[in-house]
Order: structure tokens, then C-alpha cells, then sequence
């Protein structure tokens, strides 16, 4: 961490606290060079292994855009939008890894997503589950109508 001010390279953490949601930590240090205090705030950083292997920052806004696709027509705010996507986050951030597959975090978003709308579930697992049947829409159905459950939604 370089000081903003003299460019130093060292400074001592003077204090320490978690933000309001607990994603990030905002330090207050010192430049043990000129003495000037400045703030940083760290993150944990999620990487999304897409299906080539290429590896990206994790980006919430990708997941409400992806989610927004399949709402088009419903009634679903973007502030609905906004909180799916922030509880699929703090889901994925809160398994504590450092790397996810790109399918998992589609499979993190089809609960949440069943619970906000139905239509909007069946549109977005029939694409990110590649049904090829009706049997696979009456399954997705059925799951629907039992309450979603605990048992995971991928095709096998």
C-alpha cells in the first residue's frame, strides 16, 4: 500500500472496521514517512470460472442484467432486481471461495429467482438449463409447486 501523499511504501493500520453489510473493510492508516493518515477499504475477490475457462472478476450487476432477460414482461422492479442479485452475492460470498464455476452461480440464482417470479423462473432455467422437453418444463413445474426444496436443479 503505497501512501496517496509521499508515496512511501509503509503504513501501520491505526483502525479498523466492517462496513455496514460486511463485504469489505475500511482501514484507517498512517505513512510511517510523512505521518499523513488516508482510509482503504478491502474486498474479498470472487473470480467466476466461465464455461472456455477464462476467468473473471465476480460482477453482481452481470447477474441482474442475465435475471432482467428473463423478467421482461413481468411485474419485477429493478429494485427486486437489485436485491436478487445482492442475495445471490452474499450466497456465493458466504460459501467463503475464492473461485465458482459460472454454473454455479447460475444455480444460485434459480432459488431466489423462483421465489420473486414464477414465470421469470421457468424462462431462466429453461435457457440455463437447456430443456430439451416438456417433461423438463413439467419437472421445473413440479419444483415450482413443491416450494422450490433443498434438492438442486441441474440437469444431470
Amino acid at each position: 500500500m503505497y501512501c496517496p501523499y509521499c508515496k512511501h511504501s509503509e503504513s501501520r493500520v491505526v483502525d479498523s472496521r466492517t462496513t455496514d453489510d460486511g463485504a469489505a473493510i475500511r482501514r484507517r492508516r498512517q505513512c510511517t514517512h510523512c505521518g499523513s493518515r488516508f482510509s482503504t477499504v478491502e474486498t474479498t475477490a470472487i473470480s467466476v470460472i466461465k464455461r472456455s475457462g477464462v476467468s473473471e472478476p465476480f460482477n453482481r450487476s452481470k447477474i441482474a442484467a442475465g435475471v432482467r432477460k428473463a423478467c421482461q414482461g413481468r411485474p419485477v422492479s429493478e429494485d427486486e432486481l437489485a436485491k436478487l442479485a445482492q442475495e445471490v452475492e452474499e450466497t456465493i460470498r458466504a460459501r467463503g471461495l475464492a473461485e465458482i464455476d459460472a454454473h454455479e452461480v447460475g444455480l444460485t440464482i434459480l432459488e431466489p429467482l423462483s421465489r420473486l417470479d414464477a414465470v421469470a423462473y421457468l424462462r431462466f432455467a429453461s435457457v440455463y438449463q437447456a430443456f430439451e422437453s416438456m417433461e423438463d418444463f413439467e419437472q421445473a413445474i413440479a419444483t415450482l409447486r413443491s416450494g422450490f426444496g433443498s434438492s438442486e436443479q441441474s440437469k444431470s
